[in-house]
């Protein structure tokens, strides 16, 4: 997809924390059991992050495909800080500026990245009724809780 980065690489830090704790288990005897397990967990988070991710960006995908006759509207989308919000989602301010001669919509896809530009999560919000010339103000919420040092950026943007 183009203008759409996605890594994988997100499942690495619950595969080590979950290496880390099943590792330093007590009362196995046989190390391989101990590896074995690790790695049965490494899976498992592997697969829950997995799951989750590809989700979050099946339902963006999905609300985009709903739109017909939309203009790639990127340059007119202002993104303020992350902040941790209300059950510890990550939010964010979304300004939408209408250029347009008449009232519009805009469908917003908000990328959540760490601070190493690895993907993290990734939410879809709609602003209904902008008036010509005018701006509006909405929040993205992430779907999940992310890390402390979490950045945002406009993935998608389109006005109809």
């Amino acid at each position: 997809m183009p203008g759409h980065r996605r890594t994988w690489s997100t499942l690495a830090a619950p595969a080590a924390a979950a290496l880390l704790v099943l590792t330093g288990c007590t009362g196995e005897d046989n190390p391989a059991d101990r590896v074995g397990d690790a790695a049965s967990a490494v899976e498992s988070a592997a697969s829950r992050a997995g799951d989750a991710v590809a989700s979050a960006t099946a339902e963006a995908d999905r609300r985009f495909a709903d739109i017909t006759g939309g203009l790639d509207v990127k340059g007119d989308v202002r993104l303020g800080a992350p902040a941790t919000g209300t059950g510890d989602r990550t939010t964010v301010a979304v300004t939408v500026r209408n250029t347009a001669g008449s009232a519009k919509s805009f469908t917003v896809q908000v990328d959540f990245t760490d601070a190493k530009g690895t993907f993290q999560d990734t939410t879809v919000l709609t602003v209904d009724g902008v008036p010509a010339g005018e701006e509006r103000s909405a929040t993205a919420r992430s779907n999940r809780t992310l890390g402390d040092d979490v950045r945002a950026e406009v993935a998608r943007a389109v006005r109809y």
